[in-house]
């Protein structure tokens, strides 16, 4: 999901990069779910109570300093299986390690969450977008991607139904400019699109988020090559424990080799003094509960700012909420120097429930204290290509009312499926 981490995309109005796909030909179930437990619950995006009655435990993310996690000759495998096993809570960190000759070039680049926009100067980078002039930001939409290019603002709905106008969003895919050129660019223009840049209202902004999403692109690349190497500790040649796959299909090169990836620039603006009031402990109050569709989700911590100035978060009870495999709530924390990722539900089709997608939400600080103050963050979707293939096991019924057990669809048909659903047909 996802940060303090908070990942940000409400159950009511999957974008694209948020889906699941496998390469029906290569792979082949090789063991039973754990416990022969129904994944569905985790997978399909759920209505779940907004509050928790009682103050829910803070938990920090199991952590993996970069050094690691660079060794591919290090056994990651207990670190993998604590934070995205069955008894996990989907998500881990990677952190800096000053021994790492490169070290300096990570430093740089994670407040780039800084000046990503973040903090670009003035009232901050994401702030910065959302306050360029409307005639801008109408340039920088793209109605025929669902506005999953370029900028989008109230498009999105609330777990209530009505539009989502608390934040905006800027979206890019930072490792191609121009995915495609071919038949699949007015197929699924979510994904194929170009590129929609301000070059000249906000010409630092393509930089920074480009720098940033490299960054996290790769090193979430390093991240499934230990999830390859977890699953093989039972089971040789596996993408993960429990099913069986060529080596030239693992998780890495089906990340490698996708054109899909997406990069998310969140802004909240500052709720007015009339909404800044307790809510019955809503935990999902800036961004539903929902269970991320893509591979993996890397995210930089969040930023909070009042009158372009940094400040702390306010409400020590704001932030990420992952509900656990026991169904508790718990808050989750990473450092602010670090790259957190999570596990969606595509790689848990594709281990067969052995690395595990939680469904996740972020709560909005609260209280008079926080009027007029706004949030900034950054998440990286790591999905596959719109052409590889995904077959939903019997035993998996993820979005059973879309999709029939057995049956093998790309990546781009069961997205497109699932944007019709949520935010209706084409025109």
């Amino acid at each position: 999901m996802t940060r303090a981490h908070d990942i940000d995309n409400d159950d009511r109005n999957l974008p694209p990069h948020l889906c699941v796909f496998n390469k029906p030909s290569v792979f082949r179930h090789h063991a039973a779910s754990p416990s022969n437990r129904t994944l569905s619950s985790r997978i399909t995006c759920e209505t779940m109570s907004s509050s928790t009655g009682t103050a829910s435990p803070t938990l920090r993310s199991v952590t993996i300093p970069y050094a690691d996690l660079k060794n591919k000759d290090a056994d990651l495998s207990a670190k993998i299986e604590e934070g995205f096993g069955p008894n996990g809570l989907g998500i881990l960190s990677i952190s800096d390690n000053l021994i790492v000759k490169d070290s300096a070039e990570w430093c740089k680049r994670i407040p780039i969450a800084a000046s990503l926009g973040l903090r670009l100067g003035g009232g901050g980078g994401g702030g910065m977008l959302a306050n360029l002039p409307q005639k801008v930001k109408d340039e920088l939409e793209d109605p025929h991607s669902r506005y999953n290019f370029g900028w989008s603002h109230g498009k999105e709905k609330l777990e209530s139904g009505k539009p989502d106008l608390l934040k905006g969003s800027f979206y890019a895919n930072p490792i191609l400019d121009v995915p495609t050129t071919d038949m699949f660019l007015k197929r699924y223009p979510s994904y194929c699109s170009s590129n929609i840049w301000p070059d000249s209202a906000l010409p630092e902004l393509e930089t920074a988020l480009k720098a940033l999403g490299k960054l996290m692109h790769d090193v979430g690349l390093m991240v499934a090559y230990h999830c390859d190497q977890y699953g093989k500790t039972l089971c040789p040649n596996a993408v993960s424990k429990g099913m069986e796959v060529d080596q030239n299909e693992s998780l890495k090169q089906i990340l490698l080799r996708s054109r899909c990836h997406k990069g998310r620039l969140l802004y909240y603006f500052p709720a007015p003094r009339s909404d800044c009031v307790p809510d019955s402990d809503s935990v999902s109050s800036w961004c539903g509960w929902h269970t991320d569709h893509g591979s993996l989700t890397g995210l930089t911590c969040a930023m909070f700012k009042r009158d372009g100035v940094e400040i702390p978060c306010p409400d020590s009870t704001a932030g990420l909420y992952i509900k656990t495999r026991t169904d508790q709530i718990v808050k989750v924390v990473f450092g602010e120097g670090e790259i957190a990722y999570q596990i969606g539900e595509t790689t848990e089709i594709l281990s067969r429930g052995y690395l595990c997608a939680t469904p996740h939400s972020v709560q909005a600080p609260k209280g008079e204290e926080v009027s007029g103050v706004d949030r900034s963050t950054f998440a990286l979707f790591m999905q596959p290509d719109w052409d590889e293939r995904l077959n939903f096991p019997k035993d998996m019924h993820i979005h059973k009312d879309l999709v029939l057990a057995n049956s093998c669809l790309t990546f781009g048909e069961y997205s497109e499926m699932l944007l019709d659903k949520y935010y209706h047909l084409k025109t």
